[in-house]
């Protein structure tokens, strides 16, 4: 085996990381029913495909006579590479961006044995047919060549790559905020349920006006239906300009909630002042509770669409992404993107 400089296992990486986004892009693009950008950068490359091609190339050119070995080694290296990028990246970022919970003999969600298979076969289809031709292809450009190349590659790649990590970092802000938001509000309104002490069927019409899902699912459903009446116009309308609205539609939802738990506080706040200065506590705590409810209200109305752009682009190169610590946080924002499934 001709040994290769650094400079065209770089190009071998990338080349091969090209290869791996055109094929995901297709086949996941096929299975949604619409073009997916697959991956986690913004170019076209999935870096998961080239560290793979190039690890399975160092671990099985020296054993490529023997098929046996080359299969075994391949799937061992790409397996390995496939569980550790995995893991690392769930720690990270707190999303799983692939999952094989749902696949016989998987280890962690991470790998599983039908991968880890199909790993040892494209092993023995890299390394017999595809990678001779394009060695040979690398192998015949000048060296003056191959290193400003695969420097400006290198570059871009970087880039890229910080960006895109500082997005996936906005996307686990966001969830965290969110899961934090939902919280909140419903743990504010049981507080209210305890203060006011409302007769049952007060407490149970309390209960339905803050209940965040519940408007949501009533404003989904005019949504529908205005819809269907509309259709043609509703295709016209951009990306951007459906974010926004449906961001406005969670934000009034949520700030209806919180406005009918705060008024029902200032409400039972109002008697507990016509009962005198044994219940002075109890009021100082409904003062605090309803500034905090205040200060949630501003927070909500000051937000953009803006803030949840980069964290829709990454779920939507990634539609089976999940976040078990956020499951309800990841619904609620594919949701504000159209990526939900009814």
């Amino acid at each position: 085996m001709r040994a290769y400089t650094a400079d065209q296992w770089v190009l071998f990486f990338f080349f091969y990381c090209l290869c791996g986004w055109i094929w995901e892009s297709c086949y996941v693009s096929i299975r949604q029913h619409r073009w997916v950008n697959r991956g986690f950068l913004h170019g076209p490359l999935l870096p998961i495909y080239g560290s793979g091609a190039i690890l399975i190339l160092l671990f099985t050119l020296p054993v490529r006579n023997y098929p046996a070995l080359l299969y075994l080694c391949g799937a061992a290296a790409a397996t390995l590479l496939e569980y550790v990028t995995g893991a690392a990246m769930e720690r990270l970022f707190k999303v799983r961006y692939w999952d094989y919970s749902n696949q016989r003999l998987n280890m962690n969600g991470y790998i599983c044995l039908s991968s880890s298979v199909a790993w040892g076969f494209f092993s023995i289809l890299l390394v017999k047919l595809i990678h001779p031709p394009i060695a040979r292809l690398v192998l015949s450009i000048p060296a003056v060549f191959t290193a400003p190349l695969a420097l400006t590659l290198v570059a871009v790649f970087t880039v890229d790559t910080v960006q895109s990590v500082q997005a996936a970092l906005d996307l686990r802000a966001v969830l965290e905020k969110l899961t934090e938001e939902n919280e909140e509000l419903r743990r504010l309104a049981r507080r209210a349920e305890i203060i006011s002490a409302f007769a049952e069927e007060d407490l149970q019409k309390f209960r339905d006006r803050t209940q965040v899902e519940r408007i949501l699912l009533q404003d989904r459903l005019k949504a529908e239906r205005q819809k269907r009446i509309e259709n043609k116009a509703e295709r016209k309308l951009q990306r951007e300009e459906r974010l926004t609205e449906a961001l406005c539609t969670l934000s009034e939802a949520k700030l209806s909630a919180l406005e009918n738990v705060a008024s029902a506080m200032e409400t039972c706040r109002g008697r507990l002042e016509e009962s005198g200065e044994a219940f002075a506590e109890k009021r100082a705590e409904l003062d605090e509770a309803v500034k905090k409810l205040r200060e949630r209200q501003a927070v909500i109305r000051a937000r953009t669409a803006k803030t949840y752009r980069r964290s829709l682009r990454i779920l939507r190169g990634n539609p089976s992404a999940i976040a078990k610590q956020y499951a309800d946080a990841m619904e609620n924002l594919r949701r504000l993107g159209g990526m939900h499934k009814d």
